[in-house]
């Protein structure tokens, strides 16, 4: 476990901390417990008060983890409100340390989303909808839940993050958008399950991959990849968990094991997105005219 300076202050949009900024990231890998909100919560106040003690400045949990993922029609049964109870006890948490949950949101009119929701100082900072929802193979996503439609970069007492969910992490134009809009870190909740198993390999192919992608997407944007990935078995599907933080040169920060819960924390350093963008300005040196222009005639 590593950990980092004292915090500074929060850095303007696109704009390095004279201080270089650092803070602690902790991953909760955890098992929740299907359709349980209320024993999925009290496993968040231990894992905040775990973190807390450990000077952990934000605290990730993954895709889902109030709720389970398997969830099907159970869906509207654990959907919360941005001013439900369950919403103001998260907030209240993040009193201790800044939080991502991992929950069901209901909207005004009635919509349920896949959400994770970036909290601080008891307020709710930035929510993010989940964008891509996997419906093939085992999933079934897009049954349940409606689906996002943007992804933002956003300000913190951390400086500017992105939050993406799972499987919006596979699109590469989703961490494009994020880091062209600021972001020095990406957070990614996810619940991401047990696929094909290679003779011989460690750990199972879709884990291979993730890690695979993961560390492309650090080295390539210039940015730290945090993932928090979730444990145990769901209807026979059971979860790989290997959470951990990349840095800007797709180094491993921290990781967590597979397979068992865990809590992991590292440092987040806005000076390593400094080194690796001065040494590698490929974010400086982006066309963005160029894309839009290439984008719009391929939607032609």
């Amino acid at each position: 476990m590593v950990f980092s300076a004292p915090l500074a202050s929060s850095p303007r949009r696109n704009v390095l901390a004279p201080s270089f900024m650092s803070f602690r990231v902790g991953m909760a890998q955890i098992n929740p417990r299907l359709g349980d909100v209320g024993a999925n919560m009290t496993l968040y106040e231990a894992r905040v008060r775990e973190a807390a003690s450990a000077g952990v400045d934000l605290l990730v949990f993954p895709e889902l983890s109030l709720t389970g993922y398997f969830l099907r029609d159970m869906v509207p049964d654990v959907a919360i409100g941005l001013e439900s109870a369950e919403m103001e006890r998260l907030r209240a948490l993040s009193r201790e340390v800044s939080l991502v949950a991992g929950l069901v949101l209901e909207s005004p009119d009635h919509r349920y989303f896949n959400a994770a929701v970036y909290m601080e100082d008891g307020e709710v900072r930035h929510v993010h909808r989940k964008v891509y929802l996997p419906t093939y193979g085992m999933f079934d996503e897009q049954r349940y839940f409606a689906r996002g439609d943007r992804v933002r970069s956003f300000d913190t007492r951390h400086g500017r993050l992105a939050l993406l969910i799972c499987e919006d992490l596979w699109h590469p134009s989703t961490v494009y958008l994020a880091a062209l809009d600021g972001a020095f870190s990406i957070v990614c909740p996810s619940s991401s399950p047990l696929r094909g198993v290679t003779d011989g390999a460690d750990q199972d192919d879709n884990a291979r991959y993730w890690e695979l992608i993961t560390q492309s997407y650090a080295e390539t944007y210039g940015l730290f990849v945090v993932h928090a990935n979730r444990v145990g078995f769901e209807d026979g599907v059971g979860f790989w968990g290997g959470s951990g933080i990349l840095d800007p040169f797709g180094r491993t920060v921290c990781k967590a094991g597979y397979y068992d819960e865990a809590f992991v924390a590292g440092e987040v350093s806005h000076e390593a997105v400094r080194r690796k963008r001065t040494r590698a300005p490929l974010m400086r040196d982006e066309d963005v005219d160029l894309t839009i222009r290439e984008l719009e005639r391929i939607r032609r």
